[in-house]
């Protein structure tokens, strides 16, 4: 399974930024760590190898970029309003500096995007402020309202960042076009915030799958079995 570490100076975020891609060729899949988890974090704790298969296979191309969540959301250093900021300076460096990079080296202009626990409010984050540039959309015990990382303040970048209140109103086409997965375990702490999403995509009649997996909690064991079981599905 080849690996290749990349790093490069990001203008949007004026620092350096890193990622690790398995895989030659295939659907690309973007994957995105847990709550300040760094670009290795899916390699160490085994859902690389979890998708080994796919992936020697041509199946699926997988870019696991680093976070920022520790100059972002998790940062109680800075005011609310900059943590709101910099993560859309996020969004910014993953629309126009990893997305060309994805397409350049797939052929590919949609992508999959995935995430466990944090990682998956990434996911439906991006997928969602973007429906035109994501096909599928697989979130693992993903949380959706952010303003419990907000002290209170709110803003339009707090909204725009935050799927449990830009959904409602997003009209785009292709959002009826996704494929999407709200994966979660049934004793999971997510559990209330991923049925409440289901709720309001039902509610829109766009859809999904809510996939709520017994006799499990909010761990990576339950997340190695849901990502390869949902990249199978990708068509």
């Amino acid at each position: 399974m080849t690996e290749n570490y990349l790093k490069w100076h990001s203008p949007n975020l004026g620092k350096e930024f890193e990622m690790l891609v398995y895989g030659d060729s295939g659907y690309p899949l973007l994957l995105f760590p847990t709550s300040m988890g760094r670009y290795y974090e899916s390699k160490d704790f085994g859902l690389i190898e979890a998708l080994r298969w796919f992936i020697e296979e041509g199946r699926i191309k997988v870019y696991c970029p680093d976070s920022i969540d520790a100059v972002s959301w998790y940062n109680k250093n800075i005011p609310p309003d900059q943590r709101a900021y910099n993560h859309t300076c996020y969004d910014k460096l993953l629309m126009e500096e990893i997305l060309p990079r994805i397409t350049e080296e797939t052929g590919h202009e949609r992508i999959v995007a995935a995430g466990c626990s944090f990682g998956g409010y990434h996911a439906t984050n991006f997928a969602f402020r973007h429906p035109e540039r994501v096909s599928y959309l697989f979130s693992l015990s993903g949380v959706f309202d952010i303003r419990f990382r907000m002290d209170g303040h709110y803003d339009d970048n707090v909204y725009y960042n935050n799927p449990a209140d830009f959904i409602p109103d997003n009209q785009h086409a292709d959002l009826w076009r996704m494929g999407i997965v709200l994966g979660v375990a049934d004793r999971d702490v997510t559990r209330p915030q991923n049925e409440q999403l289901s709720g309001i995509l039902a509610g829109k009649k766009i859809t999904h799958w809510l996939d709520i997996r017994p006799q499990t909690t909010h761990d990576w064991p339950v997340w190695r079995e849901m990502l390869p079981h949902y990249v199978s599905l990708i068509k």
